[in-house]
């Protein structure tokens, strides 16, 4: 790393001079960085991945290689990182699907929060629910009503039990006091959803908004707190369900123990890139937000979401397919 960058973007602690370690962080990284992206190259998680890794190699002038290890819903690359030596030269891709494992499995050989460091937030993605056009609901209340008055009738689609589709709709089910059913799918959904062999999903809009567009789905509300960009006039769902939010997002960690000045290092640098247009225009694209956190409001944010995602788990007895 170009040191008189380093000591500009750090002069608060450069000032302070007595940091323990903080002149390992001047020298980091000196070797290529591997980011573990614990799926399959092609899904948003890997795309978001490989954006900030080419942005901070243009940056740091160092190498940061995407490696997808995929396997066991993200258990697999995640184990690998909980149990890598923590220099800061193995990172992960910390996704909402582990928060929502560390409920759904039992015999995990890590624990999230103890095992993997928060590092920085990268993006913040809605879902959207997104309905086959047989469906006769115009609205997300008249949505609601259909189902209230067709209870079990609904099919909804997911990747996977426990999955953020599907977690995403037991969390509407249990606030909107409907009965939808989940169907679980081991491979794409859309063309079922297309035909109306099942009539909903949770979806990721990257996925479904140029069938939206097309008028081959109806979009009837986005997951987030607030309304997307890549979606304008579809209302949130927290608009008529109070207090919903089911967003999904992608972020950093790496083994425990990584020193605190890489991972203040880190922190400064991705949120660096983040802030940059060019990069967030292309999340923009992807119907995804810059998620700007400091490692300890990156900490909260995975215990609230592995509390969230914990009670949903439990209230509506998801088990692993």
């Amino acid at each position: 790393m170009n040191r008189r960058r380093l000591l500009q973007l750090s002069a608060g602690a450069a000032v302070s001079g007595a940091l323990p370690g903080f002149a390992f962080a001047l020298d980091y990284p000196a070797r290529p960085v591997r980011i573990i992206v614990p799926y399959p190259p092609g899904i948003a998680p890997d795309i978001v991945a490989r954006m900030v890794a080419q942005a901070l190699s243009e940056r740091l002038k160092q190498q940061f290689v995407v490696d997808n290890r995929s396997g066991g819903a993200s258990n697999v690359g995640t184990s690998i990182v909980a149990h890598a030596v923590p220099d800061g030269y193995t990172l992960l891709v910390v996704t909402t699907t582990n928060t929502i494992n560390t409920s759904l499995y039992d015999n995990l050989d890590f624990n999230l929060i103890r095992d993997i460091a928060p590092v920085a937030g990268l993006v913040r993605l809605s879902l959207v629910l997104a309905v086959n056009p047989s469906v006769p609901a115009q609205t997300l209340p008249e949505f609601i009503a259909y189902a209230k008055a067709n209870p079990g009738k609904i099919n909804y689609a997911s990747v996977g039990s426990g999955a953020a589709t599907n977690v995403a709709g037991e969390l509407f089910k249990q606030m909107a006091g409907i009965n939808l059913v989940n169907v679980p799918y081991r491979s794409n959904y859309m063309p079922d959803l297309i035909s109306g062999q099942v009539q909903a999903a949770f979806t990721p809009i990257l996925q479904s908004v140029e069938y939206i567009r097309a008028g081959t789905l109806r979009a009837l509300a986005v997951t987030g707190a607030t309304r997307s960009e890549s979606l304008p006039g579809i209302p949130a769902a927290a608009e008529f369900v109070p207090g919903y939010e089911a967003s999904v997002w992608d972020a950093l960690g790496a083994p425990a123990n990584t020193p605190a000045d890489i991972v203040e290092a880190l922190n400064m640098q991705v949120n660096a890139v983040l802030s940059d247009p060019a990069l967030k225009a292309q999340f923009a694209a992807l119907g995804a937000e810059p998620m700007l956190m400091t490692p300890a409001e990156f900490g909260k944010y995975i215990a609230a979401e592995t509390e969230k995602w914990g009670r949903v788990v439990k209230t509506a007895r998801i088990k692993v397919d």
